[in-house]
């Protein structure tokens, strides 16, 4: 070993020792891939993916609007089917949130020539939203700095965009009622939320709170999306952000965030002690890019601080708590 090398801080070499290996001929290649045309067989998964979500959505959407609360989601749905439409204004604006936010990362990746899948969403139970998200898969790693930031950040500003209009919409049409004797799930007020809220519907009294209209709530979950993805660990949109921005600093960055959504997980929604160690599983690091040293220009640079404004302004400590 060098005595260049050993000078280096330990947490730069093990980052280091992290890192996929590719070779100049790897590189080379990955760089000039091109992506596929798609083809019908490529599109049969991602439409049957999107029906079944589809279904579990609506399912979610009436279930939740139900005025039986006892009644089970299965008999909920065979006793009446036809009441599957009443889901219809949280499942349109939610699964527009969605591929929204999906299809701005499958545009950039198409810019870029990135081979990448049409979103795969994942169905979920009624008993809440219905859904698990989409997810797009990349079929090879992303090797340039300016497309892993455009990539990365695309979805999250397109998802976002969508879900502060369905907002405004969603809280015009909500109710505000007493609190007292309510009880049930409350949502985290993120700092948008409470701004937007008191800008459509006004200050609320004591002992009132809001009602959620259910485009008003699927935009809630379309916040609450984008706070999660721009998380910056590993392979969420938030690592891809912080590595094009930080290069490897960004490792260190997660290992900093890791203790706080533990601390968070343990006093406040346990939720952020799963995504921790899911995050820590996948691992915490990004795969480096063949360009590293590539200027990203002061254009992305105001997009980052736009991104950074979005988390802040999305981000609920505790979203959920039952109460």
């Amino acid at each position: 070993m060098d005595d260049d090398r050993r000078d280096r801080p330990f947490l730069d070499r093990l980052t280091e020792a992290s890192q996929p290996r590719y070779s100049e001929e790897q590189l080379r290649f990955l760089s000039e891939e091109k992506p596929d045309e798609l083809s019908a067989s490529d599109c049969v998964l991602p439409i049957a993916l999107f029906l079944v979500t589809l279904f579990t959505t609506l399912w979610a959407g009436a279930y939740a609007a139900r005025s039986r609360p006892m009644q089970g989601a299965w008999d909920f749905l065979i006793s009446d089917p036809t009441v599957l439409a009443e889901g219809i204004p949280f499942a349109g604006t939610l699964l527009l949130i969605l591929v929204t936010h999906e299809f701005g990362h499958y545009l950039f990746s198409r810019i870029h020539r990135v081979p990448a899948s049409l979103p795969l969403f994942i169905p979920g139970p009624p008993h809440f939203i219905g859904t698990f998200g989409a997810v797009i898969r990349m079929r090879s790693p992303i090797m340039s700095r300016k497309a892993l930031f455009d990539i990365g950040v695309s979805g999250p500003i397109a998802g976002f965009l969508v879900a502060v209009v369905a907002l405004v919409i969603g809280l015009e049409r909500s109710e505000v009622v007493p609190t007292e004797g309510l009880y049930g799930l409350h949502l985290g007020e993120p700092l948008l939320l409470q701004f937007v809220s008191w800008t459509v519907i006004g200050p609320l009294p004591d002992g009132y709170d809001v009602v959620l209209h259910p485009v008003a709530f699927a935009a809630w979950f379309g916040l609450f999306v984008t706070a999660l993805n721009l998380i910056p660990l590993g392979q969420l949109d938030g690592g891809h952000v912080a590595y094009a921005l930080w290069g490897e600093r960004q490792r260190s960055v997660a290992l900093a965030i890791v203790p706080v959504l533990l601390v968070l997980g343990f006093v406040g929604w346990p939720g952020w002690i799963l995504w921790a160690g899911m995050a820590t599983l996948v691992g915490l690091g990004h795969p480096p890019v063949q360009d590293p040293r590539t200027v990203l220009g002061r254009t992305r640079v105001w997009v980052a601080w736009f991104a950074l404004a979005m988390f802040v302004l999305t981000f609920a400590p505790i979203p959920f708590s039952v109460g």
